[in-house]
Parts: C-alpha cells; structure tokens; sequence
C-alpha cells in the first residue's frame, strides 16, 4: 500500500464536526436512493410513478434486443489499440452490452416475468466472466507486463470498471430479492468481483494516477470516486464489515475533496462543456448519494462556492438550441441525451433557479425523461425522480454576458435570453489544460445561436489522442483554430504557453476581451501579438483586431490568421459570405484591405466531426506579410431572414 498524508479540502472543512462515518451510513438496503423492484408503487407497469414514457420506450427496445445475441468483445478487438491504435471497436461493444443490460434490468422491475430476470442475469453473468472490466487503452497490462490483454491478476481501476461496478450497484438495488429467488448465489459472484476488482485494489494502491496526488486532478476522479462509493454502500453489506466499509468511503471522500478544491471558485472547467457532465456534475452525484447514505448528515453542495457555481457552467456555455462553446475535446453539438435531471437535482438543492430553467428546457411532454445512454445509475434516477418529472419545459436563461476568470473565458450575445443575433465566445487560459487543443486566443462566433467560426472539436478517440503524438492530430493543432501562424509556427503545449495581459470587459453596449498570445508561441523574437475581439451590441458587430511587435531577421516574418468556418461559403477578394448550417442568419466576413486570402478545405470523414459540422469544414487563411496589423469583422446579412434556431 501506498500511504499518504490525508488531504484535507473543503468537504473535510464540511464535514468537519460529522459524526464517525460508520454511525453515519445507512445499511445496504436502504443507501442507494432508488427504490427496489419489489415497491410496486414505483415499478408496477401500470400503476408505478416511474415514468410511463421512458418505461414504454426501454421495453419497446429491450424486446427488440432478444432478436440477437448478445455482444461479445474479443481477444482480437481489445489488442487492437495496441496494434493500430483502435480502441473504438471494443469499448463499442462493452457499450453496447451494458446498455442491453440496463434495459433488460428495467424490463424485469416493472414486469417482474422470470424471463426477464433470466435475460438480466446472463448479462450479469458475462460480465462476472470478462476478464477486465477496464477497457484496454487505460490498462497498464503491456508497461507492467508486456501483455496486449488484460493480466486478472492485476485488475486496473480506471474509468471502464467503475462503470461495470456500478451498474452491478444499482441492479444489486433493484432486483436483488428476484436475483436471490431465481438464481442463488449469483449476488455472492458480484460481491467477489467487486471486491478482487475494485474494492481491494482501490484500498491496496493508493497511487491511482486519477486521485491526483501529483495536483493534476481531473474527471476520471469523481467519475471513478462515484462508482467506488456505489459498490462500498451496496455490496460491504455483512453486519463485520462496518468499519471497512466506513474505511473506503472515507477515501473516496478524500479523493473527491482533492477533485474539488481543483475546482476553481466560479465553477468552471478547463475540459469545457461536454466533460462537465462526466467530471463536475459526476462529483455532483456522488456528493447526492452521499448525502442520501448518511441520511443528509453530509452535505456539501450548498455550502462550497465551487460546487455551487459549477451548477451554473452548462448554461453559461450555451449558445442557443443544441449548440454549446465547445472547448478542448467537446463537441459544439452534443446529444441533447444528457442526464438533465441530474443538473436539475443540484440547482434545486442549491436553490439555483436559472439552472433548473436550462435543465427543464429539455423536458419534451411525452418523450423519455433519461436513458441508458449514461449509465443505469442515472436512468434509473431519471425516470423516479418525483421533481423533475413533475418539471415543465421552460426556457433556457441564455445569460447575456459570461466571464470565467480563471479559464479566461468570456461569451457574450447582444441579448439576454436570447439567441437572436451574433454571440461571441474567447479564450485566453494555458495549453497545459486538460484535453488541451492550443488554442489561446481562439474565439467562437455564432449567429443566431449557430456556430459560423467554429472550434471543430475532437475526432473519434484512438491511441494517439492521449499519448506522444496527441498533436499530430490536426483537430488538436492551433493551426485549425482560429488563431495566428507566426512564421510557419503554431503553438506549443504546456502549461507555460499561455496568454498574458487580459483585461476583459462588458457594458450595456459591448463586450471584450483582450490579451496577448505571444507567450504561446515557441519564438523568442516574437515580443507581442495583441489580440483583441468584441461584439458590438450597438452595431451588431463582432471585430478581431490583432497588432505584433516582432524582433525578427530583416527577411521578416509570414504570419497567417486563420479563420475555421462552418457552412457554406462564397469568397471574394475583400469578404467572405457564409451560409451556416440549419438556418441561422448569413454573416460577411471583411478583413484588412491588402491581406491576401486563400482557404483550405477540409474533408470529414470521422461522425465524431461530421455529425456536427456536416462533409466538411473550411479555413480561411489571411495572410498578413506586409502589414503591422490585421481587423476582421462578422456581420450579419441584412438582406436575409432567419428561417430556424
């Protein structure tokens, strides 16, 4: 075992005066806040509060499951990203299964027939029979043991196994009475899989790389921290293990106090958007489960700034529609499939009126209220949760004016609570944040509500986007970021490329953010490079200007701004015309009088990309060779009329 000193965050300063944490916990049965299948008032079919829609929609696609087999991942799929670098067609697998699984558990709560039970329990069985539950790219097998599959005897904890775990969790929850009735002794084979593959490892080594000991703590910690505490409350059930069971609880409150006090106070995360669902909202949960287990002893997401300002973060990043800032390896337009009521469950504990409008936004009368997309944790959630089903749709707050200050993000829109017309989104920070794309200084403009000049986001995950060759990606490149190519160099990566000098400022009648990008560029003749961009509330206007100061050779030094446009786009010597995609208004780009233009088109062939962006994207390179300084501005068109947002 590795020891270590205890930290001691905000939740220790929270729970500071609890009582000892065995007293605390509430037994197996009643720790999970979801109820058993044997409470008829909640899962009968016909009668049950959970909701009819959601229920109909899984049993409409649990029937359809048993036309096939089940998913099988293989030997040959799960060595592949050690091959060609592919983890994709394995953890789809392993996906897929779970989720069969997950519908197969609720098509067994509220019908309670034996061969749903059955169906529940082969699922239970394979997974008890896999031989890792971690998914091949995170497992240290080949460093530790020169292997290409998973070594039992070394099980490693990463985000894939706490998801297994809990899911075995929270069936646990539901139907361990039926599970004991039809097949005895299946309950004990999940206990001892628990235990050899995340219990005791979790104890035994306390050197994870994602507890953060190193300071570097990110979403694989409340993520992994979660589905731990899951299986402690459920499956550490015997009367003797009250103290163990108290013992890994407590580390899994001091892991997600190290999360949090990584938090900054106003909430915001480096990942952006698309990974605060699977970091802050994750630690969110696993506080709400807490909090439930104790009986609402332990209670800390009213009480610390971060944790109630974070709530705020997914409304701040909104643009309008489906559309988001997307920053890092988001995507501008996630599945609208998230776990809404999980956002909506922390706004009302905190009180926080405008996140639960955002939340409820979502709400469609009649439609599915949560899904297996992310887990059976939050399904089942979801679809019990008295509140948010009684939640009616509402409109999204669209906050006229967001400044995060300690990630140097800004977005404005020339409206409040409203999409109408231009928005802008910036950037300053360091390319040393956590699923960094080099892009200090890069900015966002979206037309009614519609990204225009875009951040193209990720492409599907491989073996290179976490390892040496992360940026030999072109997505993860500033070169295909709205940001300038000084002399045929782009940015570097590290914490110490970064922007200097930001001042950011709003009124009533603009808003803007300015900074200087030298510092994240590898050349030491480049003395500045001021940027600055603002809307233009008054005048409906987004301006770019960017002025250098360069102590180079006499030959001088070629610079490009680049500009990544999604839609269709007519250019000519002076402007470029931009059709964006579903609807929203055309804007004219107008730069510089003498800077050269060309663009670049870019083909997409990864749905990671194309699904949002459609076949392709394209740069618009402004060359600035002979000039001290460059402007760009976005308008709207006012010939045109805005069909849909």
């Amino acid at each position: 075992m590795n020891s270590q000193p205890a930290f001691h965050g905000p939740l220790a300063e929270t729970f500071s005066d609890a009582r000892a944490l065995a007293e605390l916990l509430l037994d197996a049965d009643a720790a999970l806040p979801v109820a058993p299948a044997s409470d008829r008032s909640v899962w009968a079919i016909t009668s049950g509060s959970a909701d009819a829609a959601t229920v109909a929609d899984l049993l409409d696609r649990a029937n359809a499951d048993l036309s096939s087999s089940w998913p099988q991942p293989l030997a040959s799929a799960a060595s592949r990203v050690h091959r060609d670098g592919d983890r994709d067609k394995w953890e789809q697998t392993v996906f897929a299964r779970q989720r069969r699984l997950s519908r197969a558990a609720i098509a067994a709560a509220v019908t309670l027939d034996d061969s749903w039970i059955d169906e529940v329990a082969d699922g239970l069985w394979q997974l008890c029979e896999q031989s890792s539950w971690c998914w091949p790219a995170h497992d240290d097998t080949r460093l530790s043991h020169g292997a290409v599959l998973a070594t039992v005897t070394d099980p490693f904890l990463d985000l894939g196994a706490g998801e297994v775990v809990g899911q075995l969790a929270w069936i646990d929850q539901l139907l361990g009475t039926q599970l004991d009735e039809r097949y005895p002794g299946l309950r004990a084979r999940l206990r001892h899989e628990a235990r050899v593959r995340i219990l005791d490892p979790f104890v035994r080594r306390r050197d994870w790389h994602w507890i953060g000991l190193d300071g570097d703590v990110h979403n694989w910690n409340p993520w992994i921290h979660g589905n731990v505490l899951l299986a402690a409350l459920r499956f550490m059930d015997a009367p003797e293990q009250g103290e163990e069971r108290a013992h890994v609880v407590s580390l899994v409150i001091e892991g997600i106090d190290r999360y949090v006090a990584s938090l900054p106070d106003d909430g915001a995360i480096d990942e952006g958007y698309s990974y605060w669902w699977n970091g802050a909202c994750r630690a969110l949960e696993a506080l709400d489960i807490l909090r439930h287990a104790t009986g609402g002893a332990l209670d800390a997401a009213a009480t610390v700034p971060a944790l109630r300002n974070t709530v705020a973060f997914p409304q701040r990043m909104h643009l309008g529609g489906d559309w988001y800032l997307n920053l890092a390896d988001g995507q501008a337009r996630p599945t609208r499939d998230q776990p809404w009521h999980a956002l909506h469950r922390a706004a009302r504990q905190i009180g926080d009126d405008q996140a639960m409008a955002h939340a409820a936004s979502y709400r469609e009368p009649g439609k599915p209220v949560a899904s297996e997309e992310s887990g059976l944790g939050r399904l089942l959630r979801g679809m019990t949760d008295t509140d948010w089903l009684a939640a009616g749709p509402s409109t999204p707050p669209l906050p006229r004016d967001v400044w995060l200050e300690s990630t140097e993000i800004m977005v404005a829109r020339e409206h409040e609570g409203s999409s109408d017309g231009l928005a802008l989104a910036a950037k300053g920070g360091t390319n040393g944040e956590h699923h960094n794309h080099n892009d200090v200084g890069s900015f966002v403009v979206a037309s009614d509500g519609v990204p225009v000049i875009v951040d193209a986001g990720r492409p599907t995950y491989t073996a290179a986007t976490f390892g040496p060759d992360r940026y030999s990606i072109w997505t993860m490149q500033s070169s295909w970021h709205n940001v300038p190519e000084i002399d045929g160099t782009a940015q570097g990566a590290g914490v110490e490329f970064a922007a200097s000098d930001v001042h950011y400022e709003s009124t009533e009648e603009a808003a803007s953010l300015s900074l200087d990008i030298a510092r994240a560029y590898p050349l030491p003749y480049l003395t500045s490079w001021r940027r600055n961009v603002a809307l233009d509330r008054v005048a409906s206007r987004v301006s770019i200007d960017d002025s250098w100061g360069i102590d180079a050779p006499a030959a001088g030094v070629h610079s490009v701004v680049h500009l990544l446009i999604a839609g269709d786009v007519r250019l000519s010597e002076t402007s470029a015309h931009v059709t964006p995609r579903g609807g929203a208004r055309a804007v004219v780009i107008t730069w510089t009088a003498g800077a050269a233009v060309s663009i670049t088109e870019r083909e997409l062939d990864d749905p990671m990309l194309s699904e949002v962006w459609g076949e392709r994207l394209t740069r618009l390179e402004l060359s600035a060779l002979s000039l001290p300084s460059l402007s760009v501005t976005v308008e709207l068109e006012i010939s045109t009329s805005k069909d849909v947002r």
